[in-house]
């Protein structure tokens, strides 16, 4: 590497936040970015470690360490260091197709699984990453990528978040004509509709969108595929050359115990999609608003959904916000010998959580209760390592508003899926291996959280590349797509 006592003579330095009270004002991301010299610097840290555990291991299991896109991550923190940030633009975009989303939602197992992570020190993986792709985008490097020469095959994408816009990025490079049928005004997915602005604005999804569209990407808006009214999924496989399910998990894990009925219940996904709306001006669709000003919010769930209701909570004025998580309070720190190279369980605490929410764990929701059909309390106990009420452990919390975050089950069965008649696993997801990601019929495939389940950004991206090469060799007979 460039400097190779770096990580010895370098203390790890990162990206801050914005003071809580100056950006619970807005809905802007509040990240302060770190200056050139800074940048360079961290990566400079990066060591010459011989097994560079960052760069993944190419598994699709859950949990495997590194990055699931096998960014070359060492590579791309030399040439930082060496301040040659076009070349390392170019290295990462060969293996992650939108760096921008993962170098600002992403966990980051990459850290995770750096050699200097044994000592709690990590690179700054993700923050260079994110420096790199937005300095690629502010000097006009990433242009879009047209294919030489066209195959006259056509491709359907079924879904535009991350997985269906890697799958139909790549298969346009490769010169297939690609459509994406996309049921909302825009493209994105949970990137769009999920995740708040003030994590990730959404012009940074429209300026890819617009490269996409100069790459020959056809994008339909307003187009459910599989709904009454909608397009017909079975026309769609007839018309096209190749179809791809990449809709996603949208089916939220439910609550089902006494006075779920009560007003005031909702998903996080009712929640959410409503804020990022008003945001971009767009309008909501005819559906009352939910709103969390001057109301005492509990939101249920302990994950990434459950911190961007906190945060949006917040901003919406709430009167507090308390997060129930089922599981005990992970430790502190992780016991380094026994998890390392793989994401540890140990306790983190979100942007969102440290603006201000109340955080409780190991408690079950009994029931809720309230009056004039509207809930005003949730009725909750103690359990213990095996998810038991722990008697006399019983309290109440007052709640003008639930969210219920405990993530998704599965894709939506209703309308597209049932349909077009695929095979589904256990699970409930699309039943497609991960040889070719073809489904049970022919010339079907998907990818993303359709066919894995709810997972990462990262995963999500992965995923639709490899479908990508899938269907692209299903085409041609052979593929030159990257992985």
């Amino acid at each position: 590497m460039g400097k190779i006592t770096g990580f010895l003579e370098i203390e790890r330095h990162d990206r801050k936040y914005a003071p809580v009270a100056e950006r619970l004002k807005h809905y802007n991301e509040f990240v302060v970015p770190l200056s050139e010299k800074d940048l360079r610097e961290q990566a400079a840290r990066c060591m010459n470690c011989g097994i560079p555990y960052c760069h993944g291991t190419g598994s699709a299991a859950p949990g495997t360490p590194g990055c699931p896109v096998n960014n070359q991550i060492p590579d791309f923190n030399d040439l930082v260091y060496q301040d040659n940030w076009e070349e390392a633009a170019r290295n990462l975009h060969s293996t992650n197709n939108f760096p921008e989303f993962t170098g600002r939602i992403c966990p980051a197992p990459c850290e995770a699984s750096c050699t200097l992570n044994i000592d709690e020190s990590p690179v700054t993986i993700k923050t260079i990453e994110c420096a790199i792709v937005d300095r690629a985008w502010e000097n006009g490097w990433l242009k879009p990528e047209v294919a030489s020469e066209k195959t006259g095959k056509k491709v359907a994408v079924i879904g535009s978040g991350p997985a269906g816009l890697a799958c139909a990025q790549q298969l346009a490079r490769a010169g297939h004509d690609v459509h994406v049928y996309e049921k909302h005004a825009k493209a994105g997915g949970l990137l769009r509709y999920g995740i708040p602005d003030f994590k990730m604005e959404k012009h940074i999804i429209d300026r890819r969108i617009a490269q996409m569209e100069g790459e020959g990407v056809t994008f339909h808006y307003g187009a459910h595929v599989g709904a009454a009214g909608g397009l017909d999924p079975k026309k769609l496989v007839e018309e096209y050359d190749a179809v791809a399910l990449t809709g996603g998990a949208e089916a939220g894990r439910d609550l089902a115990i006494p006075g779920r009925e009560l007003d005031g219940i909702h998903f996080a996904m009712d929640f959410l999609p409503q804020q990022n709306r008003r945001v971009s001006s767009e309008p909501l669709g005819g559906v009352r608003d939910i709103l969390a000003g001057g109301k005492h919010v509990v939101v249920i769930g302990g994950g990434d959904t459950g911190s961007d209701c906190i945060g949006t909570s917040l901003r919406q004025g709430a009167k507090s916000v308390t997060q129930l998580e089922i599981m005990p309070a992970p430790p502190e720190h992780e016991n380094k010998a026994l998890t390392w190279p793989n994401w540890p369980l140990k306790m983190r605490t979100s942007s969102s959580q440290a603006e201000g929410a109340k955080r409780e764990f190991a408690v079950l929701t009994q029931k809720f209760s309230g009056k004039d059909g509207k809930v005003s309390k949730l009725h909750c106990v103690k359990v213990d390592g095996k998810f038991q009420p722990i008697a006399g452990t019983e309290f109440e919390i007052d709640a003008d508003l639930v969210l219920l975050a405990m993530g998704f089950v599965h894709p939506v069965h209703e309308g597209l899926l049932k349909t077009l008649g695929v095979d589904l696993d256990p699970r409930g997801n699309v039943r497609a291996n991960l040889a070719d990601y073809q489904t049970s019929l022919p010339k079907v495939f998907s990818a993303g959280d359709m066919r894995r389940g709810q997972s990462l950004v990262v995963w999500a991206i992965r995923e639709g590349r490899l479908c990508a090469r899938s269907i692209d060799t299903f085409l041609m007979g052979k593929t030159e797509l990257a992985r």
